[in-house]
């Protein structure tokens, strides 16, 4: 089946318990396995990783990104200032999703600056963790091959 990647980064897999007003209470095991059924329904492999370290998530998406059709990425907040994180999406040519669960750009001001933006193709901002379902939905509609194309 073709391959997914799920990357979570820095403080979420707190989610659930972090600031549930900001974030929801579904926790990350929750919400992977609702993601990973979502894939599996559609013919996807989904490999899902968090790490609250940069190098690590890095690491991951040198990996595998050969492998799969696509990345949909939270890079907590990596995503306002991690350009190696940048590169990496960039270095891989994966077709990549941000997500971030709240609206980052109606919060705090450092906040709104996103260095991964012009590596993704599509962003889900401010949508809760339905954000990570339209991600994937998304991604799965741009992977599967024209019709008739076997």
């Amino acid at each position: 089946m073709p391959k997914i990647l799920l990357v979570n980064g820095p403080n979420l897999n707190l989610l659930g318990k972090r600031s549930p007003e900001i974030y929801g209470s579904t926790s990350l095991d929750q919400l992977v396995a609702q993601l990973v059924e979502a894939a599996g329904a559609a013919g996807y492999d989904l490999l899902p990783f968090q790490s609250n370290h940069e190098g690590k998530i890095i690491d991951f998406i040198h990996r595998e990104a050969g492998s799969a059709v696509g990345l949909i990425i939270n890079p907590g907040a990596l995503g306002h200032y991690s350009y190696a994180l940048r590169d990496a999406i960039e270095a891989v040519g994966i077709t990549a999703v941000e997500v971030h669960i709240s609206d980052v750009h109606a919060r705090e001001e450092f906040r709104h600056k996103l260095v991964l933006a012009d590596m993704c193709a599509k962003q889900f901002i401010g949508m809760g963790v339905t954000g990570y379902h339209s991600a994937l939905r998304w991604l799965i509609d741009r992977a599967r091959p024209p019709v008739g194309d076997h």
